[in-house]
């Protein structure tokens, strides 16, 4: 497995809207920190821009809402 490491490219999971009106996307984002038990720092790049988040669990299925994994290989 690989250890994520800063400036790398991963996916993540967005939650979408509790309503249904926007489903749980895959983003694109760079690892910006690397904390505590595998947990890491994101830049999110949206369609319409950016965010940052911390704390971001690793989740390898690529289907929990709120995590980061690898990018699929096709």
């Amino acid at each position: 497995m690989t250890a994520p490491s800063v400036g790398r490219i991963v996916h993540y999971v967005a939650y979408g809207t509790p309503g249904g009106e926007y489903k749980p996307e895959h983003r694109a984002a760079i690892i910006t920190q690397v904390g505590e038990g595998g947990a890491v720092g994101l830049c999110v790049l949206n369609p319409t821009g950016q965010f940052f988040n911390t704390a971001v669990q690793e989740d390898q299925s690529g289907q929990k809402p709120g995590t980061w994994h690898w990018p699929e290989r096709e």
